[in-house]
């Protein structure tokens, strides 16, 4: 009988103010915990068909917005006005965690200082996600340009995921648990404020590049012949036989004779594996991964 999956954050309630991507994740994730969650999200531009969204994510792509909402009680309030802050607040009594992911200078003329808010409401905690920590938090900025600027950007093509945007998510989710446990292991009815910025997302998943193990010419880099991703006979083929025992299997397959520990570091090796992978179907070296037990996964 499978485990049931364990919901840490029962009985917890976050609400959102956050719009677009990295807020609407992390409350994601919260209620995949076991979170009741509720959004507050700004009406819909004047005009717009009726039970639209005035959050953008809506607009650029309205599967995502399901997805990301799922379970989730959304409250469309205007913020700026009277009417708005009073459903704010009538949320925020109700509380155990306010996610928000606006700048500083934003979250003061809606009138959500933490020394305040704290003030207001002792028990609460915030967990605000910003672009960049402390000073630079009223910098403009997105997941790109915090790529960008730890190194993750090697070309001109933009990377296959939004990295920064849905690691912050993640380290938000994570900070809603830290606040939820400090007081439950401390026995305090004080809340906490976290700040998780997005830069600090990308630098952390940027930390095996910044340590060499990524760069080119490193082993996970390129150097090492049973890591790589090679063209085969009908597609592509990632093989990641970088241990000992795995790299042996493959070495075996393709009739590379073993000497030492240099054999996969060397260029004749990779040339040679190249040379055999282009004769095998996806289909034979899914086969081939199975029978031999080598980590491998095949592509179009």
């Amino acid at each position: 009988m499978a485990n049931s999956p364990l919901k840490p954050l029962r009985g917890v309630r976050v609400l959102s103010l956050s719009l677009n991507l990295p807020g609407p994740a992390a409350l994601m994730r919260c209620r995949q915990m076991g979170a009741t969650c509720v959004k507050l999200e700004p009406p819909p531009p004047k005009g717009a068909p009726a039970g639209s969204s005035g959050d953008p994510m809506a607009f650029y792509s309205a599967t995502t917005y399901a997805d990301l909402h799922q379970g989730v009680r959304v409250v469309q309030a205007d913020l700026k006005t009277d009417k708005g802050q009073a459903v704010l607040h009538r949320e925020l009594a109700k509380a155990d965690v306010l996610l928000t992911s606006f700048r500083p200078s934003a979250l003061t003329k809606l009138g959500l200082v933490w020394k305040t808010l704290h003030k207001q409401y002792p028990a609460l905690s915030q967990v605000a996600i910003v672009g960049a920590p402390g000073e630079r938090a009223e910098e403009p900025g997105h997941d790109l340009t915090y790529l960008a600027d730890n190194d993750l950007i090697t070309g001109l093509d933009l990377p296959p995921t939004l990295y920064a945007d849905m690691g912050g998510a993640m380290m938000a989710s994570e900070a809603v648990l830290q606040a939820v446990l400090h007081q439950r292991s401390a026995k305090s009815a004080k809340g906490q404020f976290v700040e998780v910025a997005l830069s600090e997302a990308a630098r952390w998943l940027a930390l095996p590049r910044a340590w060499g193990l990524t760069l080119p010419g490193s082993a996970i880099g390129g150097a090492h012949a049973g890591y790589q991703v090679y063209p085969c006979k009908n597609g592509r083929v990632a093989v990641a036989a970088l241990e000992p025992h795995f790299a042996a299997s493959l070495c075996a397959a393709v009739g590379v004779p073993v000497t030492s520990a240099k054999t996969l570091l060397a260029p004749a090796t990779k040339k040679t594996i190249a040379a055999w992978l282009l004769t095998q179907t996806r289909k034979q070296l899914d086969a081939l991964a199975v029978a031999k037990d080598i980590p491998l996964h095949t592509l179009p």
